[in-house]
């Protein structure tokens, strides 16, 4: 399933089973402002990228994948951006939440300047670290704001 607009060209679904359980659209448009709800480890399909391997309490064990599923939750992103005629290029803010400060810390310099295709990608950005995320082998979940017009020359 392609990220859709089948409620309007204000909202944007990736048509996953999550989003009609919990309720929420996974874009939302109001004026030049985009905000994106958090984004994870999924391809189109819901399946999850690079899946942490979990112990036996149901928690990651093995942190070394994040770095596949940022860029998963970037490409993501730029997805639902697109349907909005929008690119990273005009993201002002970002958070990322991830369950391993060390592991994020590693990889998250050198994801973010290739997502953004840039040394200095011109975001305010967000790191904290979460107990929990939504999906049990998940270690990042990226929120961001976009405003259209707002590239930086």
């Amino acid at each position: 399933m392609a990220a859709s607009q089948p409620h309007g060209k204000n909202t944007a679904y990736w048509g996953v089973s999550w989003e009609e359980g919990y309720g929420y659209p996974q874009a939302r448009k109001v004026g030049n402002e985009i905000y994106i709800s958090g984004q994870f480890n999924h391809d189109e399909e819901g399946n999850l990228v690079a899946p942490a391997p979990l112990n036996s309490e149901g928690k990651p064990s093995d942190f070394s994948s994040i770095g596949e599923q940022m860029r998963a939750s970037y490409d993501n992103i730029a997805k639902l951006l697109a349907l909005y005629g929008a690119t990273l290029d005009d993201v002002v803010e970002e958070t990322l939440y991830v369950l391993d400060m060390d592991a994020a810390f590693a990889v998250v310099g050198d994801v973010r300047k290739a997502a953004y295709r840039t040394e200095r990608p011109q975001c305010a950005s967000n790191i904290i670290g979460v107990s929990r995320l939504a999906q049990r082998s998940q270690l990042i979940e990226i929120v961001c704001k976009a405003v259209i017009g707002s590239r930086a020359d």
